[in-house]
């Protein structure tokens, strides 16, 4: 079979393609016929050597990505031939919070998604919506799991609350659908212009262009009444944080999800920030796989459908993820014709 495996070591990672002997599942495995499969910025973290989490050499890459089930082993409950499932992005991440022997990842120290065929331990993969396409189902695991555990996790946010979004990366857009599908008002964050009209239309409430306000916070804060919003998804780390402490109400949420910025390397907070807010800052790292169950659940009660702004070709990888490190994406790439 067919299989992007990451090679090299430290900062000098490459994804290449490779030919692997088709898996044979053991008494607790799955076999999962890989239909599509979707890039993250941890991938491309990866391969830079900017990951928290140190890569293994020779792993099979990409934590997301969605198939059937084609062959299962002996002792196997959870499934049957013919499910459809998708990885579950930390394998071993059952429920609750996560402890430090629950780490491994797919795509990162365990073999990942890109491949034609997937081998899976039962416990490692999740059920998929029924009315997803394939393309759909690939895209949840990794950004579609860390929105909804930013909008879910310690304090849920409520309907009426409002939620602020940077950016129209996967997190953000998954955020925008989750957030308005409970009631909230959502304020997004954006520096291209030509993406305000594609945010209203997703049911962006407002939408502010940080191209024309650097110091973005205040009109945000003017946007609520001068209140400040409840909840900001932080998806750009210490490169906004300044931004967002000084947009979120007294006490409301900062859901941290990059400790590492391109444009400053650390968290850096002023005292006039920090000191007109009780907000609490949170890490969000993805999420369990009960988080991602339950997920998939509102979802198919919802009808929420995935935006995918670009399709590449097993046999165009490279292309694709290229494309996708230029950062300029609205909403995720898939790659299809495993």
């Amino acid at each position: 079979m067919r299989a992007y495996v990451l090679e090299g070591a430290g900062d000098s990672l490459t994804i290449a393609l490779r030919e692997r002997p088709e898996p044979k599942p053991g008494p607790n495995e799955i076999v999962v016929r890989v239909r599509a499969t979707s890039l993250n910025k941890r991938d491309v973290a990866i391969t830079k050597g900017t990951y928290p989490l140190r890569a293994k050499p020779g792993v099979i890459a990409l934590s997301d990505g969605a198939g059937e089930v084609v062959a299962v082993g002996e002792r196997v409950t959870r499934f049957r031939i013919g499910d459809r499932v998708a990885g579950n992005y930390f394998a071993r991440w059952k429920t609750g919070p996560i402890e430090l022997d629950a780490f491994d990842q797919l795509g990162c120290t365990l073999d990942g998604m890109l491949t034609e065929l997937a081998l899976l331990h039962e416990e490692w993969a999740v059920k998929v919506p029924d009315h997803l396409s394939w393309d759909e189902a690939a895209t949840l695991p990794c950004a579609a799991v860390t929105a909804w555990n930013s909008l879910v996790g310690p304090e849920p946010i409520v309907a009426g609350q409002t939620v602020l979004l940077l950016g129209t990366g996967g997190v953000s857009l998954f955020a925008l659908q989750f957030a308005k599908s409970m009631g909230a008002r959502v304020i997004v964050a954006t520096s291209k212009a030509e993406k305000v009209a594609r945010l209203e239309a997703l049911g962006a409430d407002v939408v502010v262009n940080t191209s024309e306000h650097p110091e973005w916070a205040p009109v945000v804060r003017a946007a609520t009444g001068g209140r400040g919003v409840d909840l900001v998804v932080e998806t750009m780390g210490p490169d906004t944080i300044e931004q967002s402490m000084r947009a979120v109400c007294l006490h409301g949420q900062i859901m941290l999800l990059i400790a590492r910025g391109v444009h400053k390397p650390d968290i850096q907070i002023s005292a006039a920030a920090y000191g007109s807010t009780m907000a609490t800052i949170r890490r969000v790292f993805v999420g369990s796989r009960t988080s991602f169950e339950a997920m998939n659940r509102a979802i198919s009660v919802s009808g929420i459908k995935p935006i995918i702004e670009r399709r590449f070709e097993l046999s165009q990888f490279n292309q694709a993820f290229d494309w996708f490190a230029r950062g300029e994406s609205f909403g995720k790439v898939v790659i299809t014709g495993m």
